[in-house]
């Protein structure tokens, strides 16, 4: 029972990190038709994702915190009910800063209630294949390309962006207010019980630590900044590459298309990467994929038709998906379940500052160098950045070890 309620949990998640972080990242796609229709500029929309990612980290801290303590459900319900309000008032906006601010705080803390907590879910409802389990949690991501992207371009095209993203709106509340119903909390492990010639199973050191004493270790430090790192590297190429398949002559639709075959890459991605992880471990699955991540996010200068745009965003999609979910394995091997809502919550809330710079950056060097020559360098450099920071990550007691 236990384990086959565990993929029901998984199925779950992934459907809510599939509508949850597709509604948010269908700003890239609403980004030239909200521009051309409002006059609003490229930087002013995609601020509105920068303080979707900023309201997103926050929440996500407090939302882990809170599924902690009173349990997963009512953290994904609430999340799920200000999801779809949220994009119905959004596709209301007359003003940039009432969107920016309707379409990122109320987006954003929805969001970070369904990543963090759902994660956290998975990983102790599944023991064995709990690297796989997770990545399918996380696939939801990848899937998000492929359903909500094409479905909110087809709105687009056939009504116009505010009907689309009201439609979107609805949408998201049917799906998920029952869905969040479905969701129960993991069993407690059971305590070993001694018996002849059976020793008691002992907690290790770094799973006693207290959510303070865990958050000042070196392991859970290094895990922060990579993250970091990592999003930084991967947002901005992310959030502009519509506009970017445009920018260099790709039909509307077929740039959309690029961006679903990334985020399908995602979502292959996301299982290899995870069944890798759980052969070899998620450190160096985490540094290899890191790797490719930073090489493809730079390789974009030199693409210019539609074959070079499929082929990278393959390479690409499979990097920046596959390593998504390898930070919550490491929380819950090196701290463990007790307290993994709260510390994959504050990984998240850093790892969103990441993700939160790249639009923005994007959007301010677009509007003043009419390129985005210089992000994807960018990204290149800091992806390097990430690489480096996680070959740092060592396990709590090592790591006190070498203090010591």
């Amino acid at each position: 029972m236990k384990i086959s309620y565990g993929w029901v949990i998984v199925a779950v998640g992934a459907l809510m990190t599939c509508v949850g972080m597709g509604s948010m990242f269908s700003l890239a796609v609403f980004l030239q038709p909200i521009s051309a229709d409002t006059g609003w500029s490229r930087t002013g929309v995609s601020t509105a994702m920068t303080i979707d990612f900023l309201a997103m980290g926050a929440a996500a801290f407090v939302w882990g915190s809170l599924s902690d303590r009173y349990g997963t459900r009512v953290v994904v319900l609430s999340g799920a009910i200000l999801l779809g309000l949220g994009l119905i008032a959004a596709s209301q906006a007359t003003s940039l800063l009432a969107f920016q601010l309707l379409f990122g705080i109320a987006i954003g803390v929805a969001v970070g209630s369904f990543y963090a907590p759902m994660m956290a879910a998975a990983s102790g409802w599944i023991e064995n294949n709990r690297s796989l389990a997770v990545a399918l949690v996380s696939a939801g991501m990848g899937v998000a390309p492929l359903t909500v992207a094409p479905f909110a371009r087809w709105l687009i095209t056939a009504y116009d962006w505010r009907t689309a993203m009201l439609i979107i709106g609805v949408t998201a509340l049917v799906l998920l207010v029952p869905a969040s119903f479905l969701v129960r909390q993991p069993p407690a492990a059971p305590a070993p019980t001694p018996g002849i010639g059976v020793a008691p199973v002992a907690m290790p050191d770094a799973h006693r630590l207290t959510a303070g004493q865990a958050m000042g270790t070196t392991a859970f430090i290094a895990i922060a900044l990579t993250h970091f790192a990592c999003c930084a590297a991967h947002s901005g190429p992310i959030f502009h590459m519509v506009a970017y398949a445009v920018g260099c002559g790709l039909p509307a639709m077929t740039a959309v298309t690029v961006y679903s075959v990334a985020g399908f890459s995602g979502l292959i991605g996301r299982l290899a990467l995870g069944m890798t992880a759980d052969r070899i471990g998620a450190k160096p699955t985490l540094v290899a994929g890191l790797f490719v991540q930073a090489l493809g996010a730079g390789a974009y200068v030199l693409v210019a038709d539609r074959g070079e745009f499929y082929s990278l965003s393959v390479i690409f999609g499979i990097a920046y998906g596959g390593v998504m979910p390898l930070y919550a394995i490491l929380i819950r091997d090196y701290f463990g379940q007790r307290l993994m809502g709260t510390l994959f919550g504050a990984v998240s809330t850093v790892a969103s500052l990441g993700m939160a710079a790249g639009p923005v950056v994007g959007g301010m060097i677009f509007d003043n160098f009419a390129s985005y020559r210089w992000l994807h360098l960018g990204s290149l450099a800091i992806g390097l950045g990430a690489v480096a920071i996680a070959l740092t990550v060592r396990p709590v007691r090592q790591a006190r070890m070498a203090m010591a």
